[in-house]
């Protein structure tokens, strides 16, 4: 039951992380801050290999900066 529920949140944090580049795509902003929201999302992406859990509360995280118009500087 429990690799069920790990194979659920998998699919919802890779959907998740698609929208994510897409909408970082998207965002008018100079380049250095694409590319350092681009770097953050390689990383969460990373760590989504290792702990599944804490990846989607940073991915979460990230998301509600950049809903909120918070960039991170390069």
């Amino acid at each position: 039951m429990e690799r069920d529920g790990q194979l659920e949140l998998y699919d919802q944090v890779a959907a998740r992380l698609k929208e994510a580049h897409r909408k970082v795509r998207t965002l008018q902003v100079p380049e250095s801050e694409r590319v350092a929201l681009n770097r953050k999302l390689l990383t969460i992406t990373a760590a989504s290999k290792q702990d599944l859990a804490t990846a989607a509360r940073r991915l979460d995280r990230l998301m509600e900066d950049i809903d909120e118009g918070r960039f991170p500087s390069a």
